[in-house]
């Protein structure tokens, strides 16, 4: 196995080589970014077009398989220099760069324009910077706890992914209510952990845009190879980093976790409680489908163990001020 894929990475490698010699114009793919106590951290993806579909909610499900099996057909570039503020990056393997910028006392939404080196042109790229008067912040999951999705099945998990566009994805009624009310207007910042890949990041914003969902940076899935793996990381493996990473950046806040059962959310959230304590306050998991297993009732039951509020039910109605009254009691005592 372990030849198997020594060869696969090195024809991958290869083909991307020679293919990104023949790419003439680069495009940048913003992803949303956020801050860290230092930084501004910029990301995006180098690519040799966007693609970019106009859905509409009558169009044919042949049409919706298409064009969402085109969003990874990526033509990605490798080793491009991207500068913003004086401070530059390569673009990895995959096209993928991150760019660190010192950060300065503005707060909430801030524009970065993204340049390739020797190209004209500028990207924008959005930043989420915690504001002070933030109270906590909330990381939420996408499939199954935002959008209806059907993961906990792999069938339904397909062809709802595959089948569905930008303008006919379901998103749970309660859920834009609900986050805005935790995000309180913007005052309090939202993150989204998911393990959807890279490709679907324009798409997942134009359905978050579309249903009123509150905007906040996303954490996806690198599903290219890695140098000891053909797919990067698992599931579990990507959240819980993910979640690590979000709570190094803003030390100061307590945090609000939300999911589902339906696709081991239970378990990476006890295992974050356990690694983060006293810095998880309340976890919230929607019921889809079957609701949760033996395995995961245990870990919930361990999660509440661990003196946080756990929530857990097919919707999140009424869910919100209990959360708030839970974080009230925690900031008196």
């Amino acid at each position: 196995m372990a030849a198997i894929h020594r060869i696969a990475l090195w024809s991958e490698r290869t083909w991307d080589s020679w293919r990104a010699r023949r790419i003439r114009k680069k495009v940048i793919a913003p992803y949303i970014g956020y801050a860290d106590p230092e930084h501004l951290v910029v990301r995006g993806r180098v690519l040799g077009s966007l693609r970019r579909h106009r859905p509409d909610p009558s169009q044919s499900l042949w049409l919706n398989f298409r064009q969402m099996v085109s969003l990874f057909l990526t033509d990605e570039v490798a080793d491009v220099e991207v500068a913003a503020r004086g401070v530059t990056a390569i673009s990895g393997q995959e096209g993928y760069f991150t760019l660190l910028l010192p950060r300065d006392a503005r707060e909430g939404w801030v524009n970065v324009d993204v340049s390739i080196r020797g190209q004209e042109g500028v990207t924008v790229c959005p930043v989420l910077i915690a504001r002070d008067d933030a109270e906590f912040a909330v990381i939420s999951d996408i499939d199954d706890t935002m959008m209806q999705t059907g993961a906990y099945s792999i069938a339904r998990n397909l062809w709802t992914s595959l089948t569905g566009n930008a303008m006919t994805r379901k998103v749970f009624e309660d859920a834009p209510p609900f986050m805005e009310t935790l995000s309180e207007g913007g005052r309090n910042p939202v993150y989204y952990v998911s393990s959807s890949p890279w490709n679907l990041h324009y798409f997942l914003r134009r359905i978050f845009e579309r249903a009123g969902l509150v905007p906040g940076p996303k954490f996806l899935r690198d599903l290219g190879m890695s140098e000891t793996k053909f797919i990067t990381g698992t599931h579990g493996d990507h959240k819980g980093d993910s979640i690590d990473v979000l709570l190094a950046a803003n030390p100061t806040l307590p945090y609000v976790l939300v999911g589902d059962t339906g696709q081991h959310d239970a378990f990476v959230y006890r295992d974050a409680v356990l690694r983060h304590p006293g810095r998880i306050r309340a976890v919230v998991l929607r019921e889809p489908g079957p609701g949760p297993d033996a395995e995961s009732l245990r870990a919930m039951e361990e999660i509440a163990a661990q003196g946080v509020l756990l929530l857990h039910a097919p919707s999140f109605g009424g869910f919100a001020p209990r959360i708030r009254d839970a974080l009230d009691a925690t900031a008196g005592s």
